[in-house]
């Protein structure tokens, strides 16, 4: 892998431990909340936090499923090789920005560079896979040179 994929699948996977570590730090402080609510005379009020606690809980519970599905992906493409075609995992330099194929990240700063990483599953991750330098994409109004790949 090229010294700039390795350290931008490094910056990936920072941005995706600290999301897990986010998303954790939150359900837990859920759960603690709804332990520590003791129930008053007012029932109607507990029962209502205690629920709005779950719901918090729940939502937690699903971003860190998803969180968890992204550091997945991302460690499948920890050694993709250079390829001529764009897939998971490649480095694409445009006449309009440079994009890692990877996890929805977005921008990445290296070197005063930008990247961004976007999943091949956004839309236009789907776009660039299986294209080729020289190819010309369209997407929201603007045309996208494909200059190179790693």
């Amino acid at each position: 892998m090229s010294s700039i994929k390795s350290q931008l699948y490094q910056l990936c996977l920072t941005f995706i431990q600290n999301r897990i570590e986010n998303i954790e730090y939150s359900l837990q402080q859920a759960r603690q909340a709804s332990n520590d609510d003791t129930k008053s005379s007012a029932g109607d009020k507990y029962e209502t936090t205690r629920e709005m606690m779950q719901q918090e809980m729940d939502r937690n519970s699903k971003l860190l499923y998803e969180a968890g599905q992204q550091k997945i992906a991302l460690q499948q493409i920890e050694s993709v090789d250079v390829s001529i075609e764009v897939k998971n995992g490649s480095l694409v330099f445009t006449s309009e920005g440079n994009f890692y194929i990877s996890i929805s990240a977005g921008e990445l700063n290296l070197d005063g560079h930008k990247f961004f990483a976007v999943s091949q599953a956004a839309p236009i991750g789907k776009l660039f896979i299986g294209k080729k330098a020289g190819d010309v994409l369209n997407f929201n109004g603007k045309k996208y040179l494909l200059k190179e790949i790693l």
